[in-house]
């Protein structure tokens, strides 16, 4: 059975793990399965939000057990250090790390547990909306081992050092109140799949070229850069929307009191 489902509906891509039964852990198919969804997604202009979400009980309860038995049969240098090909990742690290390719907002609903693989994951999309009660860990030391999928890339972005440090040296879950208050997810919701939807619609219907500047933007501004770097690409991405259609379109819009047409 497939591993992942991807529907478009009104601009909006629809990504879910469908692994239910196993709570969506990762195992070398699923794996594979996230990564090809999110690549599908990068160069398809129809698409303006994505909405990743999980079947069943949990989002995602991280590395599939069995797939510990997998790796500890072969040389783990073999297993961990080979980059994608083009890519600076391994197929587990893309995992994560191709939610931050694709150019448009990606939109988390969490709900369940959101464990190791799962909140790598999670912590690849632009915003993460949970139920309180969800279980968010950063697991790996339960098992030994530390964060390896894009975690020690991704974390830093949006956690404080000591939020970092407690989470990955205990492995302790936090509910979504907990997450909330040190920074790990958005918001949380009682129905955060339908929160998230609601997201993605409303970013949907903004200027297609414009949500994908301001995204290209966020990542120059994150990347430590420098300011001359980040000033520049603020004035080249503005540049490249003043006077365009999309924008021409906005400016209609609102001058009629009426929803934009891209």
């Amino acid at each position: 059975m497939a591993r992942v489902t991807t529907e478009i509906v009104d601009h909006v891509a629809h990504v879910t793990l469908t692994r239910g039964d196993k709570m969506n852990g990762v195992d070398q198919e699923m794996a594979e399965s996230i990564v090809a969804a999110g690549d599908a997604l990068i160069d398809n202009a129809d698409v303006r939000a994505v909405v990743l979400s999980g079947e069943g009980r949990a989002f995602c309860a991280g590395l599939d057990v069995a797939s510990f038995a997998m790796l500890a049969g072969q040389d783990p240098h073999g297993v961990v250090m080979p980059r994608l090909e083009g890519k600076n990742t391994n197929l587990y690290q893309e995992v994560a790390m191709v939610w931050r390719r694709v150019p448009v907002p990606v939109i988390a609903s969490l709900h369940g547990v959101v464990f190791g693989a799962g909140f790598q994951l999670a912590l690849g999309a632009d915003v993460r909306i949970c139920h309180p009660e969800t279980k968010l860990a950063v697991m790996e030391m339960k098992w030994g081992l530390v964060p390896d999928m894009g975690g020690m890339v991704l974390m830093p972005e949006v956690m404080r050092s000591d939020v970092i440090r407690r989470m990955t040296y205990t492995a302790e879950p936090v509910d979504g109140a907990q997450a909330l208050d040190w920074g790990v997810v958005t918001e949380v919701s009682e129905n955060p799949l339908e929160a998230a939807k609601a997201l993605a619609s409303t970013i949907a219907g903004k200027s297609p070229s414009a949500i994908r500047a301001a995204k290209r933007l966020i990542d120059v501004a994150e990347s430590g850069a420098g300011e001359d770097a980040v000033l520049i690409a603020e004035s080249q991405e503005q540049s490249d929307l003043i006077g365009k259609p999309h924008q021409m379109e906005v400016i209609a819009a609102n001058m009629q009191k009426r929803a934009p047409k891209f």
